[in-house]
C-alpha cells in the first residue's frame, strides 16, 4: 500500500472515530475506501490487514489525541458542513386576528418564475392558512415594455405546480382608473408634482439632495402638465413625483417617481393607457384597497416601506403591516433575468426549463418535487439573513419524497460486454423497490450482458463478481470483452456487486447530468454532462416525468423515451 493511500485511510479512520466517541471499525473503513476507489475492490484481501492496523492505532488514541492529529494533518474535517436547519412553521404574526388575515403574492409577469418567487408565494400562502384568512394572487402588470402573456401564463403554471391555491386572482392593471384618481388627488393636495427635468438632472439632484424648479410649480400648472402626459408629452419628457424629502438619508424618499409615460403595447389592455403607475404607487394603493393586512416581500424592498406608508398617509388610506425576508438563491445558480436571458440567447443554456437553472420549470424537469420545495422554504423561516443556499440543501428534502416511490432500475454507462456461460435460467423477476411493495419486473436474459466500463476495469481473471439479483459469476477472461461462468453457490463477502443489462433488450438513452452553472463569476462550460447509457426495456413502460433510482447511480427523472435527467444522489 502506498503512502498516499495509507494517509487517506487514516484520515477516514480518524474522522469516523472522532464522530463516534473515539472508536471506528475495520468494516466501516473498508466500505468507505472501496466506495471512493473502485479499483481496490479486487485487492480487499491485500489491503485489509493494513486497514486493521490503522484502525487499531486510531482506536488506541484518546479523543483529545484524535482531535489534535486531525487539527494538525486534516483540519478540513473540522470545517462545519453547510446545513439548513429544519424547523416547523412560521413565527406568529403581530396583531393578527384569526379569520381576518389577508396576504398576497404580486409577481410581475416579466420573466419565468424561480425559487425566489416560490419562497414569496409559499410564505404568504402559509400565513393565510395559519390564520384561516384569504390569499390573493395579483399580477403586477404595469410595465408594458417588460411584460408578456407568456410570462403571465408561466407564473400561473408554476404556482399551480407548487400546489398553491388563491381566494382571489386579479391584475394590478384592472385598477388603472383608480390609480389616476389617486394621482390627481395627490397633485391637487400638493403631495405630488409633474417634473419635466431631464433624466440626468433628476439623478444628479437626487444625489446632491437638491430640489428642482418643477417642485415649486403651483397646483394648476401641475394639473395641466398631467393632462399633457396623456397626449402631448413623449416618454421621458415628464414624470409625476411624490413630494418626499430631498434631504432624506433614505434615497427612496427623495421625491420618487409615481407615474411615467410608457408607449409599449400592454399584453391585455393594448394601447388604452400610456401613463403607468410605478411599483410603489401601485402596490401601496392595491394592498390598501384589497384589504391586505400583512404584506410580506423580500428584503430589497425594505427601504421602500417608508415611501409606501407615506403615500398611504398622504391619501388617508389604511396601511397594512409590512414584513420582509431574505432573497433565496442557490450557489452557482443565478435567478436574475439579466444573467439568464443572455445565456439563452447565446445558446449556453437551452431554455428556461434547462435543468441547471433555478426556475420552477427547470426544477420540475430536473425531478425536484413541489412538496420538497415547500418543506425546504418552510425550514428557512422568515429570516432576513442572506440565504445563498447550497443546492444539496434542497436535494436533502427532495430525497425524502422520491425515495419511497422511485422504481429501481439497472443502468450501465461506458458499456462493456460480458458473456456468462451455464446460465440456468432464461428470465428473472426483480422487485421494483427494495422495501416498498411496488411489484416486480420480469427480465428476459441469455448469456450476453452489458456491464459498466468502470466496473469492468476492476474485474480480474480468476475473481468472482455478483450480478445483482441474479447470482455469482467466476471470471474466466477479462479485458475489452469479459467472459465468465455462472456459479450456483459462490462467495458472499468482499465481492464486487454490479448492475447489468441484457444486450438483446438493452434500451439506449441519453443521461443528462446538470452541474453548477457558475463558479464565482465564471460560467462553467462543463456544467452539463451527457452520457450514452443502456438501461432495461422496462424504462419504456414508465410514464414521462416518473422518478427512477438507477442502482448505484442516483435519482433521475424520465424526460422522454430516449432521455433521462439526473436529479441527485
Amino acid at each position: 500500500m502506498d503512502e498516499e493511500l495509507r494517509k487517506e485511510i487514516r484520515k477516514m479512520a480518524l474522522q469516523n472515530a472522532f464522530e463516534h466517541e473515539g472508536e471506528t471499525r475495520d468494516k466501516i473503513i473498508i466500505g468507505k475506501i472501496l466506495g471512493t476507489k473502485a479499483e481496490l475492490r479486487t485487492k480487499v484481501k491485500e489491503i485489509s490487514p493494513e486497514i486493521s492496523e490503522i484502525v487499531s492505532s486510531v482506536n488506541q488514541m484518546s479523543l483529545d489525541e484524535q482531535e489534535k492529529e486531525i487539527k494538525e494533518k486534516f483540519p478540513e474535517i473540522l470545517i462545519p458542513k453547510e446545513k439548513i436547519e429544519e424547523r416547523e412553521g412560521l413565527p406568529e404574526l403581530k396583531n393578527a386576528i384569526h379569520g381576518k388575515v389577508i396576504t398576497r403574492f404580486p409577481p410581475e409577469p416579466n420573466g419565468y418564475p424561480h425559487i425566489g418567487h416560490a419562497k414569496a408565494a409559499i410564505i404568504n400562502s402559509e400565513y393565510a392558512k395559519m390564520y384561516g384568512g384569504k390569499f390573493i394572487l395579483r399580477m403586477d402588470d404595469t410595465n408594458p415594455e417588460a411584460e408578456r402573456m407568456e410570462y403571465h401564463a408561466a407564473i400561473k403554471v408554476g404556482l399551480e405546480w407548487l400546489g398553491i391555491e388563491f381566494d382571489t386572482v386579479k391584475n394590478t392593471s384592472d385598477d388603472m382608473e383608480i390609480f389616476y384618481e389617486k394621482g390627481i388627488e395627490l397633485i391637487n393636495s400638493g403631495k405630488a408634482y409633474v417634473c419635466t427635468c431631464k433624466r440626468e438632472d433628476i439623478s444628479k439632484n437626487r444625489r446632491e439632495r437638491k430640489s428642482c424648479k418643477c417642485s415649486i410649480e403651483n397646483i394648476e400648472k401641475n394639473y395641466k402638465n398631467w393632462g399633457k402626459m396623456s397626449e402631448k408629452f413623449k416618454p421621458g419628457d415628464a414624470i409625476v413625483r411624490f413630494r418626499g424629502d430631498m434631504k432624506a438619508d433614505n434615497a427612496v424618499m427623495r421625491d420618487p417617481v409615481l407615474f411615467r409615460i410608457i408607449e409599449g403595447k400592454h399584453y391585455t389592455l393594448g394601447e388604452k393607457y400610456r401613463i403607468w403607475p410605478s411599483y410603489d404607487m401601485a402596490v401601496a394603493i392595491e394592498d390598501s384597497m384589497d384589504g391586505v393586512t400583512h404584506a410580506f416581500r423580500s428584503k430589497e424592498f425594505e427601504l421602500r416601506k417608508e415611501l409606501i406608508d407615506a403615500i398611504l398617509d398622504a391619501l388617508h388610506m389604511r396601511k397594512p403591516f409590512q414584513g420582509f425576508f431574505s432573497r433565496l438563491e442557490f450557489k452557482g445558480m443565478p435567478i436574475s433575468k439579466r444573467i439568464i436571458k443572455p445565456l439563452i440567447e447565446e445558446g449556453k443554456v437551452s431554455w428556461y426549463d434547462d435543468p441547471r437553472l433555478p426556475t420552477l420549470e427547470a426544477l420540475r424537469r430536473r425531478g425536484i418535487k413541489p412538496e420538497a420545495i415547500r418543506k425546504f422554504i418552510m425550514s428557512l423561516g422568515l429570516t432576513k439573513a442572506n440565504t445563498l443556499a447550497p443546492f444539496d440543501a434542497l436535494e436533502a428534502f427532495n430525497r425524502k419524497f422520491v425515495d419511497a416511490s422511485s422504481i429501481r432500475l439497472f443502468m450501465v454507462s461506458n458499456a462493456k460486454k460480458l458473456t456468462v456461460r451455464n446460465l440456468p435460467i432464461s428470465s428473472i423477476e426483480i422487485p421494483n423497490h427494495p422495501v416498498n411493495d411496488m411489484g416486480k419486473r420480469k427480465i428476459e436474459i441469455d448469456e450476453n450482458f452489458y456491464i459498466s466500463g468502470e466496473d469492468a476495469q476492476s474485474i480480474k481473471e480468476g475473481t468472482q463478481i455478483r450480478l445483482l439479483g441474479l447470482g455469482n459469476v467466476s471470471i474466466t477472461k477479462s479485458g475489452i470483452e469479459l467472459e465468465g461462468e455462472f456459479i450456483e453457490n459462490g462467495e458472499t463477502d468482499n465481492i464486487l456487486k454490479i448492475q447489468w443489462v441484457p444486450q438483446k433488450t438493452a434500451h439506449e438513452i441519453k443521461m443528462v447530468i446538470p452541474k453548477t452553472l457558475f463558479s464565482g463569476e465564471e460560467f462553467n462550460e462543463d456544467s452539463l454532462e451527457e452520457l450514452d447509457v443502456y438501461t432495461e426495456p422496462h424504462y419504456l413502460q414508465l410514464k414521462e416525468g416518473e422518478e427512477i433510482q438507477f442502482v448505484r447511480f442516483g435519482y433521475c427523472r424520465k424526460d422522454s423515451q430516449n432521455q433521462s435527467i439526473f436529479t441527485h444522489k
